[in-house]
């Protein structure tokens, strides 16, 4: 499911497509020209939008984030660092490996250690608190020299975070806190992840500029994961900017039960709101890949509506599902792959008594249009300069 180290599209994303930005940008300069303090210009008709502002930011917002040249044709993350410290071992506790944006930071864990010549192991939580905090005693016990939390919440392992602290084994967290960078509570040597703001305000810009300020929304999260939790509740924030965006439904299913749950749950909106659901917002792709039969056993055409938008994380599937039309139009993807040799390199630093780098990869949208076929959002140049640096 997840390509190897593949050249096949090295710059996914770099042939934009030129026309779709240009008309966001020419719609956000109609708006800020027709409906600033003064009202529509001469001659122009007003906007059927009840938010000419907020769309008119949402519109030059999503046209920057779908630009890929803007996005991918240069790396910016560190190119400065320690020299690889050899004979180390890692072990991945995964929240559960069937959440595909675990899944694809841990092959791209494993792909950077062999990289830099360590040993890594994956252990699944499945998904639940007793799986999660077995995984990480049995990661503890195995005395690795770090730990990667992968996408749950260290408070659910309060006692086995305990644990390694005083092992002096340093962990490094994927989605594991609200924030990237550095945390003292829980204890992170760093925590590697998109600002979620960002994450949580493109993704309802993009709603609110592709329906010009017109939508009926549902949003599905996962309210266990206080990272997801307040993803979506930034999102719904972002949304009421736009007072012609209405929330439809607040949809909290759990990420493990997202396969069984979220089929009656769709089929139950569908029948509640009708054509009134436009748009859709999720804080995981997954979602999507459990609506779509019920979408599609309701008669619903696979391009929308309702038209649905992943914030987060940009696996494969949901790459096909976009570039086939196929219940998703979009996804603001976090690059997997990238930021599993970003916590190779931030442990490499850590070993070496180094600060953590401080990067944070740029927010993106990925469409149909952008993609160029693609299956991952894979930036340019990470590997060439994490093997540089590491080589001393």
């Amino acid at each position: 499911m997840y390509p190897k180290d593949s050249h096949s599209h090295p710059h996914p994303h770099r042939r934009t497509t030129r026309s779709a930005t240009a008309a966001l940008l020419a719609a956000a300069a109609a708006l800020v020209a027709g409906c600033g303090s003064g009202g529509p210009s001469t001659g122009a008709a007003p906007p059927k939008a009840g938010c000419p502002n907020a769309l008119a930011s949402a519109a030059a917002a999503v046209a920057r984030a779908e630009n890929a040249e803007n996005a991918d044709t240069a790396w910016h993350g560190p190119t400065t660092g320690p020299a690889a410290v050899p004979g180390k071992s890692v072990v991945y506790v995964a929240q559960t490996m069937t959440n595909p944006g675990v899944a694809g930071v841990a092959k791209g864990v494993e792909e950077a250690a062999k990289a830099i010549g360590w040993q890594v192991r994956v252990i699944d939580g499945d998904g639940t608190p007793a799986g999660i905090q077995a995984a990480l005693s049995q990661a503890i016990t195995l005395r690795p020299s770090g730990i990667v939390i992968g996408g749950f919440d260290p408070q659910l392992t309060s006692q086995q975070m305990a644990r390694a602290e005083a092992a002096h084994i340093p962990v490094i967290g994927w989605h594991a806190v609200g924030s990237p960078g550095p945390s003292e509570r829980p204890k992170l040597f760093t925590n590697v992840t998109t600002k979620v703001e960002d994450v949580a305000r493109i993704s309802a810009d993009w709603i609110i500029a592709r329906s010009a300020g017109d939508a009926g929304v549902v949003l599905f999260t996962d309210d266990s994961i206080p990272f997801a939790k307040n993803k979506a509740e930034l999102i719904r924030k972002e949304l009421a900017t736009c007072s012609g965006v209405r929330l439809l439904s607040y949809e909290n299913i759990p990420i493990p039960d997202a396969a069984s749950r979220t089929p009656q749950a769709v089929s139950s909106l569908l029948s509640r709101f009708q054509d009134d659901w436009t748009y859709s917002a999720a804080i995981n792709d997954l979602y999507f890949a459990d609506a779509a039969p019920a979408l599609r056993a309701a008669g619903k055409p696979g391009s929308g509506p309702p038209f649905n938008i992943g914030a987060g994380d940009g696996d494969p599937s949901a790459f096909q599902r976009i570039n086939s039309k196929q219940f998703q139009a979009a996804t603001v993807p976090e690059p997997l792959n990238q930021q599993g040799w970003q916590i190779i390199d931030e442990f490499n630093r850590a070993f070496a008594d180094r600060p953590a780098s401080g990067y944070v990869a740029p927010v993106h949208i990925a469409t149909a249009d952008n993609s160029d076929g693609a299956t991952s959002w894979d930036p340019s140049g990470y590997r060439e300069e994490y093997r540089r640096i590491w080589a001393g």
